[in-house]
């Protein structure tokens, strides 16, 4: 059996997984990436089943380093990991080749239209790169690790991208009329009224992420 990133480090979370794999003869736990709501449990449940951990390399728990084009074997087929940064620079989804499924991580999420892409220099663009990557392998259902399955997943990619690439106008639109505001002033160019006072902190770092892309695109 494979598990696709356990969730967080909940004992009784962790409890419930591993006695609904007891009966395995061989378990494998794979990672999209480090995040704690995604990696958290690994450790305790690969200590607790004896199981190794693919996943890509920089991610603490990982034993054995998936790069682009890895597979990993189970009763039910084949996976194959997609290098897909953007959400963070490690990021990996994984192909179901038998079913041509994907398993997307947080690259989508079962709804909406975003995702966080703001965490390292260059991740807007490598977002954008990697949700083209997707599009091209052309996958028959996506399985978002939040949220359910997206069944048309052409649909879905064009959806998030277009939110991402409107928000860059947007910028590059706020840029434009005023090229001396700092990042305060950009956020009331960009949301207005519409961001709520909790939330201006994430805004923040999601809108340099899109600054340094929209300056990197004039330049």
């Amino acid at each position: 059996m494979v598990v696709i990133d356990p969730g967080p480090d909940v004992e009784h979370h962790v409890r419930a997984l591993a006695s609904r794999l007891s009966g395995a003869d061989e378990v494998s736990i794979l990672l999209t990436h480090g995040h704690r709501d995604h990696a958290g449990a690994t450790e305790a449940l690969a200590t607790e089943l004896g199981a190794p951990v693919f996943g890509p390399a920089g991610v603490p728990a990982v034993t054995e380093v998936l790069v682009d084009g890895g597979r990993v074997w189970s009763d039910e087929g084949t996976l194959r990991a997609l290098h897909t940064p953007g959400h963070t620079r490690e990021h990996l989804c994984f192909v179901w080749e038998e079913r041509r499924a994907l398993f997307a991580g947080d690259l989508v999420l079962g709804e909406g239209e975003t995702t966080w892409v703001a965490e390292y220099p260059g991740c807007v663009a490598d977002y954008l790169d990697s949700l083209a990557k997707v599009r091209a392998f052309g996958p028959s259902v996506i399985y978002p690790a939040h949220g359910p399955a997206l069944t048309d997943p052409g649909v879905a990619l064009e959806r998030f991208e277009a939110h991402r690439r409107g928000r860059i106008r947007q910028v590059e639109d706020a840029l434009a009329a005023a090229p001396d505001a700092d990042l305060d002033a950009l956020l009331d160019l960009v949301y207005g009224n519409a961001l709520p006072p909790g939330l201006r902190p994430a805004a923040a770092q999601s809108l340099a992420a899109l600054v340094d892309f929209a300056r990197g695109v004039r330049a």
